[in-house]
Formats: structure tokens, C-alpha cells, sequence
């Protein structure tokens, strides 16, 4: 293994400061709403955003072997290529989990077939390694192979990069999704098998200006970018608040509290919160949870989700995160999404345990830099 893992040097074409474009498209939530199958998915499944971060909750999921996949809430995807000639993939960029993996067509189940695959025998600088991958969701398994090859993330390339290709994917319900595989930007603790994540092969070769990278996602369709190696002012006003990590797996920070109408509500005495670009919406404790939504108006419906009246948004409060001494506001236009004509879903939803996730809702009013020279997230506000 460490042989591999030596194998794996990185080039560039381009140095320092680089971007890479997201799309914003549709959570497979929406997608399973609008096809009739969500009710079906919950009767079936037991969905739980904590299930993703198996390191934080080890004594609540005991078949999650590798945080990765939070397939329903999932929305913001970019374009990579790997191998000789390329071949292009849509991932997703996820900073809750630190493998990248892309379909192979060896592969027969689907969810495969319905997207993407990698042709190692279409690829001349390809390797096999032999080795063998399992990652567990709460879902299915997706059984595959660890393969070498370029992986060019925009101007970036890493070649001989360790990456996942499935050869089976759970469930008729990965089928929908848009993306076709997921690019973990999380602390090398997190990966399977001991492989170094893409973006710390990078950063060890010295291709970037700075040992970090940030994150700026906008509610349209387009004009969200994941930045290498930078920060861009054009992305944010104010001064950028730092916070220390601290788990080095995750981007965890400390959280002082959460406040609505002046009270403090949640997170009492402070907890522990992951910001995670993988996830669309902030998740805590149920009995927290359930005050945010009482706060805030919302009522559960039969998916679990709850839902507010859309014509009362304007006059509903802002919830204010506590961090590092510093206050976030989240307006309800930034909390709420709608469904349908009637009704429009709170962003905020229950997860196992006593861990905080600051997903995507949080995101796209504070952009986000994940600094690893200093162990620190740093947030501005988002213009």
C-alpha cells in the first residue's frame, strides 16, 4: 500500500489560484418528490443525515465503514477528468469525506449504467493495484477497486492519483442522481485504505499558492466555484472570521450557540459542528431541532421534512449561529426552499446524536475557506 501511495507524485499545468466551476442542480429529494417515489424511499429506508459521519457517531451506526454519501441532499456538482485521453465525470465536491471514486464499466448495477463510467482499457497512463474498496451507506454497499491514473481537477493535474471504481451501487434510488461521483475534500484520516486524497497530492507537490481552499455557492443555477490554493475577494464582504478545527477529519469547529429572537435555543453551552459542502441543509440534535422549527413555524409532514407557509417568510426570524464569539444570521429566505406553490421546506432537519452539520443552507450566505496550513475555517459573508 505505501508503495502506491508513493506512486501517486502530482504535475500542473497551472500553479497557485484555480477555480473550478459547480452547478447547482436538483437533490435527489426533489427528484423523488416530483417522480412519486419519495414517500416510497422513506417507507423503505431509514434516513438519517448522521449515517454520513460514522466517525463522529461510532456508537450509533455500526455498518458505516467509510463517511461518504448523503445521497437525498446532495446539490452542487463539478466536472473533473481522469485518464489518457480524459474522461469527464460529474462529482461531487465534499468536504465531509476525503475519497474519490467514479463508476466503472465493469459495472452492471443501474445506478451505473445510468451514468458516467471509467474504461481503465480507454486509458493509457491507467494502473491496477489490485486492491479492493467497500464503502457502506445506509442504503446498499458499493462494492469496487482502487485503480492509478491522472485526475485532472481544472488546470490541476495529479497524476497517478488512487481512486475508487464501483463495480456494484446500491439501490434503484442512486439511479437519479445527477452527479456520477464524489471527490472528498476532507482531512486524509478520513480515507479509506490510508489513500491521499487528491487535494493533499496537490498541496505536497507545491502546486498551489496556499495549503487551502474555498468555497462559494450561489442559490442560481450557476456561479458557484470551489477556488484551489486562494481566496477570492470577489466572493465576499467584511473581514473573514476564523475558526479553529477541532477534529482534524471533518472541518469541525466549535459552536458557542444558536440564537432566534434574542433567546438562545440551541446548542446550550456550546456543541460541535461540521461544515460540510456534501449536504444541502443544517442538521442537529431532534430536541434542538424541534425548537428551531417551532421558533421558526414549521410543522413536519408525512416525509419528515417540515414545512412552513411560503407568504409567512418574510416575517419569520433569523436564526443566528454563535461561533467563535461571532454571530451568523441565517434569514428565513436563505433557511427555507420552496416546494410547491403552498408550501416551502425549513432547511433545518434532525440528525443521530449531538453533532451539528452547517451544510449548504449555511454556506451559501457565509463563504467558506478551508485552511489547511492553519487547521482553521474561516467565513465572510457571501456577496
Amino acid at each position: 500500500m505505501q508503495s502506491l501511495v508513493l506512486l501517486c507524485v502530482v504535475l500542473a499545468l497551472s500553479e497557485g489560484f484555480t477555480k473550478l466551476p459547480l452547478e447547482r442542480g436538483k437533490k435527489l429529494r426533489e427528484i423523488l418528490r416530483e417522480k412519486g417515489l419519495l414517500r416510497h424511499f422513506f417507507q423503505r429506508h431509514r434516513y438519517d443525515i448522521g449515517t454520513k459521519f460514522p466517525h463522529a457517531f461510532p456508537n450509533l451506526i455500526d455498518v458505516v465503514a467509510e463517511p461518504l454519501l448523503n445521497t437525498l441532499d446532495m446539490e452542487y456538482y463539478g466536472t473533473i477528468s481522469i485518464g489518457t485521453p480524459p474522461q469527464n465525470f460529474t462529482v461531487v465536491f465534499d468536504t465531509g469525506s476525503s475519497n474519490l471514486w467514479v463508476p466503472s464499466v465493469s459495472c452492471a448495477s443501474p445506478a451505473c449504467q445510468s451514468h458516467q463510467m471509467f474504461n481503465p482499457s480507454q486509458s493509457s497512463t491507467y494502473r491496477s493495484t489490485g486492491q479492493n474498496l467497500s464503502i457502506h451507506y445506509g442504503t446498499g454497499d458499493m462494492e469496487g477497486i482502487v485503480g492509478c491514473d491522472i485526475v485532472t481537477v481544472a488546470s490541476l493535474m495529479d497524476t497517478n492519483q488512487l481512486f475508487g471504481l464501483s463495480i456494484t451501487e446500491p439501490g434503484q434510488f442512486f439511479v437519479h442522481v445527477k452527479f456520477d461521483g464524489i471527490l472528498g475534500l476532507g482531512y486524509p484520516s478520513l480515507a479509506a485504505d490510508g489513500i491521499t486524497p487528491v487535494f493533499d497530492n496537490l498541496v505536497n507537490e507545491s502546486l498551489l499558492e496556499q495549503n487551502l481552499f474555498s468555497v462559494y455557492l450561489s442559490c442560481e443555477t450557476m456561479g458557484s466555484v470551489v477556488i484551489f490554493g486562494g481566496i477570492d475577494e470577489a466572493y465576499f464582504t467584511g473581514s473573514i472570521n476564523w475558526i479553529p478545527v477541532s477534529y482534524q477529519g471533518y472541518w469541525q469547529i466549535s459552536m458557542d450557540g444558536i440564537i432566534v429572537d434574542g433567546q438562545e435555543i440551541a446548542c446550550s453551552g456550546g456543541c460541535q459542528a461540521i461544515v460540510d459542502t456534501g449536504t444541502s441543509l443544517v442538521a442537529g440534535p431532534p430536541s434542538d431541532i424541534s425548537d428551531i422549527q417551532s421558533a421558526i413555524g414549521a410543522r413536519q409532514n408525512t416525509y419528515g421534512e417540515y414545512n412552513v407557509n411560503c407568504s409567512y417568510i418574510s416575517a419569520m426570524p433569523d436564526v443566528v449561529f454563535v461561533i467563535n464569539g461571532v454571530q451568523y444570521p441565517v434569514s428565513a429566505s436563505a433557511y427555507t426552499e420552496q416546494n410547491n406553490e403552498e408550501a416551502c421546506i425549513s432547511g433545518f432537519q434532525n440528525t443521530s446524536a449531538d453533532l451539528w452539520i452547517l451544510g449548504d443552507v449555511f454556506i451559501r450566505v457565509y463563504y467558506s475557506i478551508f485552511d489547511r496550513a492553519n487547521n482553521r475555517v474561516g467565513l465572510a459573508k457571501a456577496v
